[in-house]
């Protein structure tokens, strides 16, 4: 599906995506690690997955800005039970995919977070986020059981 909306009378005609990107984050994360978790989920599909990137952006004065996804972005939330599961359906479908795990927030620094993850086996890491992009019928069956985020 072309992701371009034809404009009619200066306004941008509904686009339907195929594809879906979603955020899935634990039930009971605090806000600030909610919003933490979710930008740091993200950058990682955007730098992997190119084309879910849009073209930059320019006010009216010509400053310009940096592009980002061109598809909405939904978050959801559930147990650490549910989030298990998501990440054993999001391997098996071999989608695209960030993690953060609780780890994580005793962490400073990019390096620290890679050597944190590399320290724990797939089946125990005890995941707090997780963001996959793919074909909306398989990120569906991914996030089966979560709900969206209120």
């Amino acid at each position: 599906m072309n992701a371009e909306a034809p404009v009619h009378d200066g306004a941008a005609a509904p686009v339907r995506f195929d594809t879906k990107i979603a955020v899935l984050l634990r039930e009971d994360l605090e806000t600030w690690q909610r919003l933490n978790v979710t930008a740091f989920l993200v950058s990682g599909l955007g730098s992997q997955v190119p084309e879910v990137i849009g073209e930059p952006y320019e006010d009216a004065d010509g400053v310009p800005y940096l592009p980002m996804f061109r598809q909405p972005v939904l978050v959801f939330e559930g147990t650490k039970e549910t989030l298990t599961a998501a990440h054993a359906r999001a391997l098996s479908r071999a989608l695209p995919r960030a993690l953060f795990t609780s780890d994580l927030f005793a962490t400073g620094h990019d390096g620290a977070n890679r050597a944190a993850v590399r320290a724990v086996g797939t089946a125990e890491l005890d995941l707090v986020g997780l963001a996959v992009h793919g074909p909306k019928n398989a990120v569906d069956k991914v996030l089966k059981g979560a709900r969206m985020h209120p």
